[in-house]
């Protein structure tokens, strides 16, 4: 996308900073260094098999596979690369058309082959994946597949069988600190290391929400500080969620609400937000183990709950109620 507003005379100013700064050569991207290492060989022998890359989102899959292509096909790659989000076009039409189309021209470049890289494959429709599994044996000759997954049980196993299978992990704090950083100075911000291990906890191992929140957080101002960087994220401080939590396992439910009052009304927060957060607190909590053990059990029941569409204060304020409980059984 990047490439494409150049290409067209739109500045590089004007483009979010996820697509501004993305990583174009393999060597630049953050993380994953044992893909990367695999990925260099595929490159340095100009052959390589079907991928599969499994992970959560914002860890570096979409750029792995930029990257890959940009070494194999220099800077024209867009013309040997067909990129496709089979979560917009995901039934048996878009296979039997655009990609076996694509699949069956020959490559143009000194590659001998072309690149088909189908984004959140994992949403297309079992007819789509049965008639995919076809196209990549007949035309593998020319064309090789890169899927891109956040659930890999969900892709059919005789497409998996035909892939080399990457299982991308979440990025450390250590590697959103080093792209952050790297952000910050071309960009000339000042952030304080709060704010730097706030972005790193709104993030989650997600390098676009960090790169996001630092984006968002920069509109405000130059000087990035910790305050600013959860009100963009809708976060709570993680010590106001841990507050919120000991009051009610001291047993002071009413301030405790008043307390969710805040976060709900103050970061804007939905009952889920909020239930993440709880979540991620519990091994911070001066609690035994095997009390720890029940709350995450209910936070489990809680979020069910919210998932099948239940109230979300109703469920929110149940849970501290919960968590009260708790707290007098420790007693």
């Amino acid at each position: 996308m990047g490439d494409y507003m150049v290409k067209k005379g739109i500045s590089s100013d004007l483009l979010p900073w996820v697509e501004k700064y993305r990583p174009k050569r393999l060597d630049d991207v953050i993380g994953q260094k044992e893909i990367i290492k695999s990925l260099k060989a595929f490159v340095k022998r100009k052959n390589m098999p079907h991928l599969l890359f499994a992970g959560p989102p914002g860890i570096g899959k979409t750029t792995s596979t930029l990257a890959l292509a940009y070494e194999l096909f220099g800077e024209n790659y867009r013309d040997s690369l067909l990129e496709l989000n089979a979560s917009d076009q995901r039934g048996i039409d878009i296979v039997r058309g655009k990609i076996k189309d694509f699949a069956r021209t020959i490559a143009l470049a000194d590659v001998p082959f072309k690149m088909i890289f189908l984004d959140e494959a994992d949403a297309l429709t079992p007819d789509a994946q049965n008639a995919l599994r076809r196209t990549m044996e007949m035309y593998s000759d020319a064309t090789r597949f890169v899927l891109s997954v956040n659930y890999s049980s969900k892709i059919i196993e005789p497409i998996q069988s035909r892939c080399s299978t990457f299982r991308f992990t979440p990025l450390t704090g250590e590697d959103i600190r080093k792209m952050l950083k790297d952000i910050a100075d071309k960009e000339g911000l000042k952030v304080g290391e709060k704010a730097y291990e706030a972005l790193v906890y709104v993030s989650e191992g997600d390098m676009r929400k960090a790169i996001n929140a630092l984006q968002g957080a920069a509109l405000l101002s130059k000087n990035i500080t910790q305050e600013a960087v959860y009100r963009i994220a809708a976060r709570a401080r993680p010590k106001e969620i841990r507050e919120m939590m000991n009051m009610a396992v001291k047993g002071s439910f009413i301030k405790a609400r008043e307390l969710l009052d805040k976060l709900i009304i103050e970061y804007g927060m939905s009952g889920e937000d909020v239930l993440t957060q709880i979540y991620r607190e519990v091994p911070n909590l001066d609690i035994s183990e095997q009390a720890k053990v029940k709350l995450i059990d209910r936070i489990g029941e809680y979020n069910f709950r919210l998932v099948e569409g239940a109230n979300e204060r109703i469920q929110i304020e149940a849970l501290l109620a919960q968590i009260m409980l708790i707290g007098k059984q420790e007693k």
